[in-house]
Protein backbone atom coordinates (compact mmCIF):
# COMPACT_ATOMS: atom_id res chain seq x y z
CA UNK A 1 0.00 0.00 0.00
CA UNK A 2 1.33 3.21 -1.30
CA UNK A 3 2.16 5.75 1.38
CA UNK A 4 1.21 8.34 -1.46
CA UNK A 5 -2.37 8.37 -0.06
CA UNK A 6 -1.25 10.29 2.89
CA UNK A 7 0.98 12.98 0.61
CA UNK A 8 -0.28 16.19 1.20
CA UNK A 9 2.11 19.31 1.28
CA UNK A 10 4.19 19.18 4.72
CA UNK A 11 3.70 23.17 5.10
CA UNK A 12 -0.43 22.22 5.36
CA UNK A 13 0.45 19.80 7.98
CA UNK A 14 2.42 22.10 9.85
CA UNK A 15 -0.43 24.82 9.57
CA UNK A 16 -2.69 22.40 11.24
CA UNK A 17 -0.78 20.89 13.82
CA UNK A 18 0.51 24.76 14.81
CA UNK A 19 -3.14 25.55 15.53
CA UNK A 20 -2.28 28.44 12.80
CA UNK A 21 -4.68 27.49 10.10
CA UNK A 22 -7.98 28.65 9.64
CA UNK A 23 -7.15 30.97 12.90
CA UNK A 24 -6.91 28.20 15.60
CA UNK A 25 -5.02 29.02 18.03
CA UNK A 26 -4.64 27.29 21.42
CA UNK A 27 -8.12 26.97 23.09
CA UNK A 28 -7.00 24.88 26.28
CA UNK A 29 -6.40 27.13 28.86
CA UNK A 30 -8.20 25.87 32.15
CA UNK A 31 -9.31 28.71 33.62
CA UNK A 32 -10.99 30.75 31.27
CA UNK A 33 -14.53 32.29 31.94
CA UNK A 34 -15.43 32.71 28.28
CA UNK A 35 -18.63 30.07 28.10
CA UNK A 36 -18.19 27.80 24.97
CA UNK A 37 -19.28 28.12 21.08
CA UNK A 38 -18.90 26.23 17.91
CA UNK A 39 -15.99 26.79 16.04
CA UNK A 40 -16.82 28.62 12.36
CA UNK A 41 -16.78 26.53 9.62
CA UNK A 42 -13.61 24.42 8.84
CA UNK A 43 -11.05 26.04 6.07
CA UNK A 44 -10.62 24.56 2.27
CA UNK A 45 -7.49 22.87 3.65
CA UNK A 46 -8.92 21.14 6.59
CA UNK A 47 -11.59 19.66 4.84
CA UNK A 48 -9.34 18.63 2.16
CA UNK A 49 -6.77 16.95 5.14
CA UNK A 50 -10.36 15.41 6.50
CA UNK A 51 -11.37 14.32 2.92
CA UNK A 52 -7.46 12.64 2.45
CA UNK A 53 -7.76 10.89 6.07
CA UNK A 54 -11.21 9.77 5.33
CA UNK A 55 -10.04 8.29 1.68
CA UNK A 56 -7.05 6.76 3.60
CA UNK A 57 -9.30 5.28 6.48
CA UNK A 58 -12.21 3.52 3.44
CA UNK A 59 -8.52 2.36 1.86
CA UNK A 60 -7.04 0.73 4.73
CA UNK A 61 -10.52 -1.39 5.72
CA UNK A 62 -11.82 -2.44 2.42
CA UNK A 63 -8.00 -3.90 1.77
CA UNK A 64 -8.49 -7.34 2.14
CA UNK A 65 -11.84 -7.43 3.45
CA UNK A 66 -12.52 -11.19 2.20
CA UNK A 67 -8.97 -12.37 2.72
CA UNK A 68 -9.80 -14.24 5.70
CA UNK A 69 -12.99 -16.59 6.64
CA UNK A 70 -15.85 -15.82 8.66
CA UNK A 71 -15.31 -16.83 12.26
CA UNK A 72 -18.36 -17.98 14.49
CA UNK A 73 -19.94 -14.61 15.19
CA UNK A 74 -19.90 -13.38 12.04
CA UNK A 75 -21.95 -16.22 10.55
CA UNK A 76 -24.54 -16.32 13.57
CA UNK A 77 -24.87 -12.44 12.18
CA UNK A 78 -25.97 -13.61 8.57
CA UNK A 79 -27.94 -16.38 9.66
CA UNK A 80 -29.96 -14.13 12.04
CA UNK A 81 -30.40 -11.60 9.55
CA UNK A 82 -31.41 -14.40 6.85
CA UNK A 83 -34.38 -15.89 9.03
CA UNK A 84 -37.95 -14.53 8.11
CA UNK A 85 -39.85 -12.14 9.92
CA UNK A 86 -41.46 -14.51 12.69
CA UNK A 87 -38.14 -16.47 13.46
CA UNK A 88 -36.13 -13.33 13.29
CA UNK A 89 -38.26 -11.77 16.18
CA UNK A 90 -38.27 -14.89 18.48
CA UNK A 91 -34.36 -15.46 18.53
CA UNK A 92 -33.64 -12.09 19.46
CA UNK A 93 -36.24 -12.21 22.13
CA UNK A 94 -35.00 -15.64 23.11
CA UNK A 95 -31.29 -14.95 22.56
CA UNK A 96 -29.86 -11.86 20.61
CA UNK A 97 -31.35 -9.08 21.74
CA UNK A 98 -27.94 -7.52 21.66
CA UNK A 99 -27.01 -6.21 18.18
CA UNK A 100 -30.92 -6.16 17.02
CA UNK A 101 -30.20 -3.39 15.40
CA UNK A 102 -27.68 -3.96 13.08
CA UNK A 103 -28.98 -7.31 12.22
CA UNK A 104 -32.01 -5.31 11.21
CA UNK A 105 -29.94 -3.45 9.24
CA UNK A 106 -28.07 -6.44 7.16
CA UNK A 107 -31.65 -8.55 6.65
CA UNK A 108 -32.01 -5.30 4.07
CA UNK A 109 -28.25 -5.29 3.47
CA UNK A 110 -28.29 -8.64 2.10
CA UNK A 111 -31.08 -7.91 -0.56
CA UNK A 112 -28.38 -6.48 -2.61
CA UNK A 113 -25.73 -8.99 -2.55
CA UNK A 114 -24.04 -11.96 -0.21
CA UNK A 115 -20.43 -11.98 -0.24
CA UNK A 116 -18.11 -12.15 2.65
CA UNK A 117 -17.03 -8.93 0.95
CA UNK A 118 -20.08 -7.40 0.74
CA UNK A 119 -21.64 -7.93 3.95
CA UNK A 120 -18.59 -7.38 5.68
CA UNK A 121 -18.43 -3.71 3.55
CA UNK A 122 -21.83 -2.53 5.90
CA UNK A 123 -19.68 -2.58 9.08
CA UNK A 124 -16.64 -0.87 6.49
CA UNK A 125 -19.32 2.36 5.42
CA UNK A 126 -20.08 2.52 9.32
CA UNK A 127 -16.74 2.60 10.15
CA UNK A 128 -15.61 5.48 7.52
CA UNK A 129 -18.24 8.02 8.48
CA UNK A 130 -16.89 7.67 11.92
CA UNK A 131 -13.38 9.08 10.45
CA UNK A 132 -15.73 12.85 9.90
CA UNK A 133 -17.60 12.74 12.46
CA UNK A 134 -14.70 12.06 14.93
CA UNK A 135 -13.28 15.19 13.50
CA UNK A 136 -16.56 17.42 14.33
CA UNK A 137 -16.42 15.94 17.59
CA UNK A 138 -13.12 17.31 18.48
CA UNK A 139 -13.73 20.86 16.64
CA UNK A 140 -16.85 21.04 18.90
CA UNK A 141 -15.18 19.92 22.04
CA UNK A 142 -11.47 21.38 21.50
CA UNK A 143 -10.63 22.57 18.12
CA UNK A 144 -9.91 21.60 14.73
CA UNK A 145 -6.75 20.39 14.60
CA UNK A 146 -7.56 18.16 17.93
CA UNK A 147 -10.57 16.90 15.23
CA UNK A 148 -7.95 16.49 12.57
CA UNK A 149 -5.31 14.64 14.48
CA UNK A 150 -7.86 12.45 15.99
CA UNK A 151 -9.56 11.85 12.81
CA UNK A 152 -6.09 10.51 11.47
CA UNK A 153 -5.74 8.10 14.71
CA UNK A 154 -9.02 6.88 13.79
CA UNK A 155 -7.92 6.04 10.54
CA UNK A 156 -4.85 4.49 11.12
CA UNK A 157 -5.89 2.46 14.20
CA UNK A 158 -5.47 -1.37 14.22
CA UNK A 159 -8.16 -2.37 16.62
CA UNK A 160 -10.98 -0.15 14.42
CA UNK A 161 -9.50 -1.73 11.30
CA UNK A 162 -10.05 -4.93 12.77
CA UNK A 163 -13.70 -4.47 13.50
CA UNK A 164 -14.89 -2.69 10.56
CA UNK A 165 -13.90 -5.84 8.64
CA UNK A 166 -16.01 -7.44 11.17
CA UNK A 167 -19.82 -8.50 10.43
CA UNK A 168 -20.72 -7.46 13.95
CA UNK A 169 -21.99 -4.25 15.17
CA UNK A 170 -19.44 -2.92 16.81
CA UNK A 171 -18.28 -0.19 13.89
CA UNK A 172 -21.83 0.70 14.27
CA UNK A 173 -21.79 1.07 17.68
CA UNK A 174 -18.33 3.13 17.87
CA UNK A 175 -20.61 5.59 15.09
CA UNK A 176 -23.13 6.03 17.05
CA UNK A 177 -21.67 6.98 20.20
CA UNK A 178 -19.88 9.57 18.65
CA UNK A 179 -23.06 10.85 17.75
CA UNK A 180 -24.81 10.76 20.69
CA UNK A 181 -21.28 12.39 22.69
CA UNK A 182 -21.70 15.13 19.85
CA UNK A 183 -25.35 16.06 20.76
CA UNK A 184 -25.03 15.49 24.12
CA UNK A 185 -22.57 18.09 23.91
CA UNK A 186 -25.05 19.93 22.20
CA UNK A 187 -27.61 20.04 24.32
CA UNK A 188 -25.16 20.75 27.23
CA UNK A 189 -24.51 24.07 24.97
CA UNK A 190 -27.96 24.47 23.76
CA UNK A 191 -30.68 22.52 24.97
CA UNK A 192 -32.67 23.12 22.15
CA UNK A 193 -35.11 20.61 20.54
CA UNK A 194 -33.64 20.17 17.85
CA UNK A 195 -30.17 18.95 19.68
CA UNK A 196 -32.38 16.77 22.31
CA UNK A 197 -34.22 15.10 19.88
CA UNK A 198 -31.18 13.77 17.96
CA UNK A 199 -29.40 12.89 21.22
CA UNK A 200 -32.71 10.68 22.60
CA UNK A 201 -33.02 8.95 19.59
CA UNK A 202 -29.32 7.82 18.32
CA UNK A 203 -28.63 7.04 21.96
CA UNK A 204 -31.07 4.40 21.83
CA UNK A 205 -30.39 3.25 18.97
CA UNK A 206 -26.67 2.69 20.32
CA UNK A 207 -27.86 0.75 22.82
CA UNK A 208 -30.02 -1.62 20.12
CA UNK A 209 -26.57 -1.65 18.50
CA UNK A 210 -24.91 -3.06 21.41
CA UNK A 211 -25.92 -2.62 24.70
CA UNK A 212 -23.05 -1.93 26.84
CA UNK A 213 -23.21 1.35 25.11
CA UNK A 214 -25.79 2.04 27.81
CA UNK A 215 -22.42 2.58 30.03
CA UNK A 216 -21.46 5.67 27.45
CA UNK A 217 -24.98 7.24 28.63
CA UNK A 218 -24.52 6.48 32.32
CA UNK A 219 -20.93 8.20 31.55
CA UNK A 220 -22.79 11.19 30.15
CA UNK A 221 -25.15 11.37 33.17
CA UNK A 222 -22.24 11.23 35.50
CA UNK A 223 -20.21 13.87 33.65
CA UNK A 224 -22.44 16.29 33.54
CA UNK A 225 -22.85 16.50 37.33
CA UNK A 226 -18.98 17.82 37.19
CA UNK A 227 -19.94 21.01 35.21
CA UNK A 228 -20.17 24.72 36.52
CA UNK A 229 -22.42 27.51 35.90
CA UNK A 230 -26.23 28.96 35.22
CA UNK A 231 -26.29 27.47 32.10
CA UNK A 232 -24.96 23.65 33.13
CA UNK A 233 -27.79 23.92 35.64
CA UNK A 234 -30.02 24.59 32.89
CA UNK A 235 -28.36 22.08 30.77
CA UNK A 236 -28.47 19.05 33.39
CA UNK A 237 -32.65 19.49 33.88
CA UNK A 238 -32.90 19.06 30.53
CA UNK A 239 -30.98 16.47 29.87
CA UNK A 240 -32.09 14.06 32.86
CA UNK A 241 -35.68 14.41 30.73
CA UNK A 242 -33.84 13.31 27.99
CA UNK A 243 -32.48 9.91 29.82
CA UNK A 244 -35.78 9.40 30.91
CA UNK A 245 -37.13 9.13 27.45
CA UNK A 246 -33.88 7.27 26.18
CA UNK A 247 -35.07 4.61 29.47
CA UNK A 248 -38.81 4.36 27.72
CA UNK A 249 -37.28 3.77 23.97
CA UNK A 250 -35.01 1.13 25.47
CA UNK A 251 -37.53 -0.35 27.92
CA UNK A 252 -37.42 -3.72 25.36
CA UNK A 253 -33.46 -4.12 26.43
CA UNK A 254 -34.28 -3.83 29.73
CA UNK A 255 -36.59 -6.37 30.22
CA UNK A 256 -34.78 -8.15 28.17
CA UNK A 257 -31.85 -8.07 30.32
CA UNK A 258 -33.88 -8.78 33.34
CA UNK A 259 -35.36 -11.99 32.13
CA UNK A 260 -32.47 -13.18 30.42
CA UNK A 261 -29.51 -11.90 32.64
CA UNK A 262 -26.35 -13.18 32.08
CA UNK A 263 -26.68 -15.78 30.80
CA UNK A 264 -25.83 -15.17 27.43
CA UNK A 265 -22.67 -13.90 28.75
CA UNK A 266 -21.63 -17.02 30.95
CA UNK A 267 -18.96 -18.33 28.46
CA UNK A 268 -16.78 -14.71 29.82
CA UNK A 269 -13.82 -15.45 32.05
CA UNK A 270 -12.46 -13.00 34.63
CA UNK A 271 -9.98 -10.84 33.76
CA UNK A 272 -6.78 -10.85 34.73
CA UNK A 273 -3.78 -8.55 34.77
CA UNK A 274 -2.14 -9.25 31.84
CA UNK A 275 -5.55 -9.84 29.84
CA UNK A 276 -5.70 -6.02 30.60
CA UNK A 277 -2.56 -5.22 29.41
CA UNK A 278 -3.47 -6.95 26.21
CA UNK A 279 -6.40 -5.32 25.78
CA UNK A 280 -3.98 -1.76 26.13
CA UNK A 281 -1.91 -2.73 23.17
CA UNK A 282 -4.69 -3.73 20.82
CA UNK A 283 -7.15 -0.45 21.74
CA UNK A 284 -4.05 1.96 21.57
CA UNK A 285 -3.11 0.46 18.14
CA UNK A 286 -1.43 -3.14 18.07
CA UNK A 287 1.67 -1.37 17.59
CA UNK A 288 3.96 -3.21 19.82
CA UNK A 289 4.61 -1.45 23.73
CA UNK A 290 6.33 1.12 22.46
CA UNK A 291 3.07 2.81 20.95
CA UNK A 292 1.05 1.51 23.97
CA UNK A 293 4.07 4.35 25.92
CA UNK A 294 3.39 7.22 23.48
CA UNK A 295 -0.06 7.19 24.40
CA UNK A 296 0.26 6.75 27.69
CA UNK A 297 2.62 9.76 27.69
CA UNK A 298 0.81 11.85 25.51
CA UNK A 299 -1.99 11.06 28.25
CA UNK A 300 -0.57 12.24 30.92
CA UNK A 301 0.49 14.97 28.88
CA UNK A 302 -3.01 16.21 28.05
CA UNK A 303 -4.09 15.95 32.05
CA UNK A 304 -1.18 17.27 33.77
CA UNK A 305 -2.07 20.90 33.63
CA UNK A 306 -5.63 20.39 35.10
CA UNK A 307 -4.08 18.65 38.58
CA UNK A 308 -4.39 21.66 40.19
CA UNK A 309 -7.94 21.45 39.72
CA UNK A 310 -8.58 17.89 40.95
CA UNK A 311 -10.15 19.07 44.50
CA UNK A 312 -13.33 21.30 42.49
CA UNK A 313 -16.60 19.38 42.32
CA UNK A 314 -17.61 21.50 39.50
CA UNK A 315 -15.62 23.34 36.77
CA UNK A 316 -16.21 25.52 34.00
CA UNK A 317 -16.32 24.22 30.09
CA UNK A 318 -12.60 24.27 29.85
CA UNK A 319 -11.79 22.03 32.22
CA UNK A 320 -15.14 20.01 32.22
CA UNK A 321 -14.23 18.92 28.36
CA UNK A 322 -11.52 17.01 29.65
CA UNK A 323 -13.37 15.50 32.24
CA UNK A 324 -16.32 14.29 29.91
CA UNK A 325 -14.07 12.39 28.27
CA UNK A 326 -12.15 10.23 30.81
CA UNK A 327 -15.98 9.60 31.74
CA UNK A 328 -16.48 8.20 28.50
CA UNK A 329 -13.29 6.31 28.68
CA UNK A 330 -12.68 4.95 32.49
CA UNK A 331 -16.15 4.84 33.91
CA UNK A 332 -17.81 2.14 31.39
CA UNK A 333 -14.10 -0.01 31.81
CA UNK A 334 -14.17 0.61 35.76
CA UNK A 335 -17.79 -0.08 36.47
CA UNK A 336 -17.42 -3.65 34.30
CA UNK A 337 -14.51 -4.86 35.89
CA UNK A 338 -16.00 -4.10 39.43
CA UNK A 339 -18.92 -5.99 38.30
CA UNK A 340 -16.65 -8.58 37.08
CA UNK A 341 -15.37 -9.29 40.68
CA UNK A 342 -19.21 -10.83 40.93
CA UNK A 343 -20.08 -11.72 37.56
CA UNK A 344 -17.20 -11.72 34.64
CA UNK A 345 -18.62 -9.62 32.00
CA UNK A 346 -15.56 -7.88 30.84
CA UNK A 347 -15.25 -8.34 26.72
CA UNK A 348 -12.32 -5.99 25.36
CA UNK A 349 -14.05 -5.61 21.72
CA UNK A 350 -17.44 -4.45 23.68
CA UNK A 351 -15.47 -1.64 24.89
CA UNK A 352 -14.29 -0.30 21.26
CA UNK A 353 -16.92 2.74 22.16
CA UNK A 354 -14.22 4.06 24.25
CA UNK A 355 -11.80 4.20 21.70
CA UNK A 356 -12.69 8.21 20.53
CA UNK A 357 -12.48 9.45 23.95
CA UNK A 358 -9.15 8.05 24.11
CA UNK A 359 -7.96 9.08 21.02
CA UNK A 360 -8.82 12.71 21.71
CA UNK A 361 -6.90 12.90 24.96
CA UNK A 362 -3.78 11.63 23.54
CA UNK A 363 -4.26 14.05 20.15
CA UNK A 364 -4.98 16.74 23.65
CA UNK A 365 -1.25 15.63 24.84
CA UNK A 366 0.45 15.19 21.70
CA UNK A 367 -0.41 19.38 20.83
CA UNK A 368 0.62 20.04 24.34
CA UNK A 369 4.38 21.38 22.50
CA UNK A 370 3.93 25.11 21.87
CA UNK A 371 6.52 24.45 18.33
CA UNK A 372 4.97 22.51 15.71
CA UNK A 373 8.84 21.27 15.17
CA UNK A 374 8.16 18.94 18.35
CA UNK A 375 4.13 18.02 17.78
CA UNK A 376 4.70 16.88 14.53
CA UNK A 377 7.47 14.35 14.75
CA UNK A 378 5.72 13.12 17.55
CA UNK A 379 2.38 12.92 15.62
CA UNK A 380 4.67 10.83 12.37
CA UNK A 381 5.71 8.71 14.92
CA UNK A 382 2.71 7.71 16.10
CA UNK A 383 1.15 7.33 12.90
CA UNK A 384 4.01 5.28 11.92
CA UNK A 385 3.39 2.59 15.03
CA UNK A 386 -0.24 2.50 14.14
CA UNK A 387 0.16 1.98 10.77
CA UNK A 388 2.28 -0.87 11.20
CA UNK A 389 -0.22 -2.34 14.02
CA UNK A 390 -2.65 -1.90 11.16
CA UNK A 391 -0.24 -3.89 8.94
CA UNK A 392 0.39 -7.05 11.15
CA UNK A 393 -3.79 -7.22 11.93
CA UNK A 394 -3.94 -8.32 7.72
CA UNK A 395 -1.50 -11.31 8.50
CA UNK A 396 -3.16 -11.89 12.12
CA UNK A 397 -6.06 -11.20 14.07
CA UNK A 398 -5.53 -8.97 17.18
CA UNK A 399 -8.08 -10.88 19.97
CA UNK A 400 -10.97 -12.81 18.16
CA UNK A 401 -10.00 -16.64 17.63
CA UNK A 402 -10.65 -16.80 13.79
CA UNK A 403 -11.90 -20.50 13.64
CA UNK A 404 -11.53 -21.46 9.37
CA UNK A 405 -15.31 -22.07 8.43
CA UNK A 406 -14.90 -21.28 4.89
CA UNK A 407 -12.22 -24.24 4.78
CA UNK A 408 -14.06 -26.70 6.99
CA UNK A 409 -17.06 -26.32 4.99
CA UNK A 410 -15.26 -26.87 1.42
CA UNK A 411 -13.89 -30.05 3.32
CA UNK A 412 -17.36 -30.90 4.44
CA UNK A 413 -18.93 -30.63 1.33
CA UNK A 414 -15.88 -32.13 -0.89
CA UNK A 415 -15.86 -35.05 0.79
CA UNK A 416 -19.44 -35.88 1.32
CA UNK A 417 -21.47 -39.02 -0.70
CA UNK A 418 -25.15 -39.87 -0.14
CA UNK A 419 -26.63 -40.03 2.91
CA UNK A 420 -24.02 -38.67 4.82
CA UNK A 421 -25.43 -37.63 8.16
CA UNK A 422 -23.79 -34.20 10.10
CA UNK A 423 -23.78 -32.95 13.50
CA UNK A 424 -22.78 -29.60 15.29
CA UNK A 425 -21.68 -29.81 18.69
CA UNK A 426 -22.51 -26.09 19.15
CA UNK A 427 -26.11 -25.23 17.53
CA UNK A 428 -25.07 -21.95 16.15
CA UNK A 429 -22.19 -23.70 14.64
CA UNK A 430 -24.25 -24.84 11.73
CA UNK A 431 -24.84 -21.17 11.25
CA UNK A 432 -21.28 -20.25 9.11
CA UNK A 433 -20.95 -23.44 7.43
CA UNK A 434 -24.75 -22.67 6.03
CA UNK A 435 -23.17 -19.37 5.07
CA UNK A 436 -20.11 -21.23 2.97
CA UNK A 437 -22.75 -23.67 1.54
CA UNK A 438 -24.86 -21.19 -0.09
CA UNK A 439 -21.77 -19.35 -1.49
CA UNK A 440 -19.32 -22.07 -2.22
CA UNK A 441 -21.48 -24.79 -3.40
CA UNK A 442 -25.32 -23.61 -3.01
CA UNK A 443 -25.85 -26.48 -5.94
CA UNK A 444 -23.50 -29.26 -3.91
CA UNK A 445 -24.91 -32.14 -2.85
CA UNK A 446 -24.35 -32.13 1.14
CA UNK A 447 -24.65 -33.93 4.12
CA UNK A 448 -27.99 -34.36 6.00
CA UNK A 449 -28.11 -32.29 8.94
CA UNK A 450 -29.38 -33.89 11.77
CA UNK A 451 -28.71 -31.72 14.31
CA UNK A 452 -29.97 -29.31 14.92
CA UNK A 453 -32.83 -29.47 12.67
CA UNK A 454 -36.24 -28.84 12.65
CA UNK A 455 -37.13 -28.29 9.10
CA UNK A 456 -36.13 -27.62 6.10
CA UNK A 457 -35.23 -23.82 6.80
CA UNK A 458 -33.55 -22.74 9.71
CA UNK A 459 -35.76 -21.39 12.50
CA UNK A 460 -35.15 -19.73 16.00
CA UNK A 461 -35.01 -23.22 17.15
CA UNK A 462 -32.33 -24.03 15.22
CA UNK A 463 -30.06 -21.30 17.41
CA UNK A 464 -31.16 -23.05 20.58
CA UNK A 465 -32.20 -26.07 20.43
CA UNK A 466 -31.91 -28.73 23.54
CA UNK A 467 -30.52 -32.00 22.57
CA UNK A 468 -32.49 -34.94 21.86
CA UNK A 469 -30.22 -37.93 22.03
CA UNK A 470 -33.35 -40.52 21.43
CA UNK A 471 -33.95 -39.31 18.27
CA UNK A 472 -30.50 -39.36 17.25
CA UNK A 473 -30.17 -42.54 18.20
CA UNK A 474 -33.12 -43.52 16.05
CA UNK A 475 -32.29 -41.53 13.39
CA UNK A 476 -27.74 -42.48 13.11
CA UNK A 477 -28.64 -46.16 11.96
CA UNK A 478 -30.18 -44.93 8.70
CA UNK A 479 -27.14 -43.02 7.51
CA UNK A 480 -23.27 -45.01 6.49
CA UNK A 481 -21.57 -42.03 7.91
CA UNK A 482 -21.52 -39.32 10.15
CA UNK A 483 -19.50 -36.36 10.95
CA UNK A 484 -19.40 -34.14 13.95
CA UNK A 485 -18.24 -30.56 14.24
CA UNK A 486 -16.55 -29.79 17.20
CA UNK A 487 -16.05 -25.69 17.82
CA UNK A 488 -15.51 -24.41 21.12
CA UNK A 489 -15.18 -27.87 22.46
CA UNK A 490 -12.93 -27.48 25.49
CA UNK A 491 -13.95 -26.10 29.13
CA UNK A 492 -11.13 -23.81 30.79
CA UNK A 493 -9.55 -26.57 32.14
CA UNK A 494 -8.44 -27.76 28.68
CA UNK A 495 -11.16 -30.75 28.60
CA UNK A 496 -13.88 -31.97 26.20
CA UNK A 497 -17.01 -30.42 27.61
CA UNK A 498 -19.80 -32.33 28.33
CA UNK A 499 -21.62 -31.78 25.16
CA UNK A 500 -18.82 -33.05 23.10
CA UNK A 501 -18.50 -36.00 25.40
CA UNK A 502 -22.05 -36.99 25.02
CA UNK A 503 -22.39 -36.49 20.97
CA UNK A 504 -19.02 -38.58 20.56
CA UNK A 505 -20.14 -41.34 22.64
CA UNK A 506 -23.41 -41.43 21.00
CA UNK A 507 -21.57 -41.94 17.75
CA UNK A 508 -18.91 -43.70 19.61
CA UNK A 509 -21.65 -46.51 19.63
CA UNK A 510 -23.34 -46.18 16.59
CA UNK A 511 -20.16 -46.36 14.08
CA UNK A 512 -17.37 -48.56 15.18
CA UNK A 513 -14.25 -46.00 13.45
CA UNK A 514 -13.79 -42.66 13.20
CA UNK A 515 -11.06 -40.24 11.24
CA UNK A 516 -10.51 -36.52 12.46
CA UNK A 517 -9.52 -33.59 10.79
CA UNK A 518 -8.06 -30.22 12.43
CA UNK A 519 -9.06 -26.96 10.76
CA UNK A 520 -8.63 -23.48 12.91
CA UNK A 521 -10.47 -23.49 15.83
CA UNK A 522 -12.84 -26.52 14.28
CA UNK A 523 -12.14 -30.36 14.71
CA UNK A 524 -14.37 -32.75 11.98
CA UNK A 525 -14.72 -36.21 13.52
CA UNK A 526 -15.50 -38.73 10.66
CA UNK A 527 -17.55 -41.74 11.77
CA UNK A 528 -17.97 -44.75 9.38
CA UNK A 529 -19.55 -48.28 10.04
CA UNK A 530 -17.29 -50.18 7.40
CA UNK A 531 -13.83 -49.54 5.55
CA UNK A 532 -12.98 -45.11 5.22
Amino acid sequence: MRLSLFAVPWTSIVKIVDGTAAGNGDQNTTDSPVPHSPQAASSPLELSLLAVITGAAAVLRFHSLAAKSFWFDEGVSVAIARLDWYNFARILWRREANMSLYYLLLHYWLHFGGSEFFVRSLSVLFAIASVPVIYLLGCYLLDSRIGLIAAALLAVNAYHVQYSQDARSYSLMVLLCLLSSLYFLRCVHEPARRNRLPYVVISALAIYAQFFSGLLVVAQWVSVSFLDGEQAAQARSKVRDDWRWIALLVSPVIAFVVTTGTGPLRWVQRPGVKDLWVFALHLTGNGSPLLLFVYGAAFIAALLPLWHTRRRRRVPWEVWRYRFLLCWLLFPLLCTLTLSLVKPLFVPRYFIFCLPALLLLVTCGITRFRRASLTVPALVFVLILSFRGTADYYKQDLDIQRDDWRAATQYLLRHAQPGDALLFHVPMGRMPYEFYHSVVAPASAAPNVLYPRHGDRLTFLDFVEKPNDVELERLLPQHPRARLVLTNAETQAGMPDARALELSKLLGNAYPRFEQHDFPGIEILLYTKGNL
